[in-house]
């Protein structure tokens, strides 16, 4: 009996520790949509939604905001179609948005990736899309 209760107790406080994932915090973020004469507003906020759920796996991190901005999107786009990823997975331009973001890193440094107690700033978000219709997807993201 011993033994099954401490199995049990064990077991217990495993699921509770697994469940003590800090993961990233998105409720106080400041949101920008910007203007767009490329993406209307529906679309900029689908994009936006989409990275606020990636973020939530980005342990220890808070983010503080998420902007869209068309000229610094429009520019990093055409790095990533000609040198990044894109230039291998065949995203069209007009199925590419890239987003940006600052967020702070608590003391832990997150999932050790980040440097503890550190804001980063224009860290982007790029997303992409088959079509119009399709729903965004986070292709990558960094400096």
């Amino acid at each position: 009996m011993k033994r099954i209760t401490a199995l049990f107790l064990l077991f217990t406080l495993c699921i509770s520790l697994s469940a003590c994932k800090n993961s990233g915090k998105t409720n106080n973020a400041e949101i920008d949509y910007g203007s767009s004469i490329k993406f209307n507003e529906a679309e900029i906020k689908s994009a936006v939604d989409t990275v606020l759920i990636k973020f939530k796996d980005f342990d220890s991190c808070d983010l503080k905001k998420i902007y869209y901005d068309e000229s610094k999107s429009d520019s990093q786009v055409e790095g990533y179609l000609s040198n990044g990823r894109g230039s291998d997975n065949g995203a069209k331009k007009e199925n590419v948005i890239i987003l940006f973001s600052d967020f702070y890193v608590d003391s832990s440094g997150g999932d050790g990736s980040f440097n503890p107690d550190s804001t980063y700033t224009n860290w982007m978000w790029i997303l992409i899309r088959d079509s119009a219709d399709d729903k965004w997807k986070v292709d990558d993201w960094g400096y």
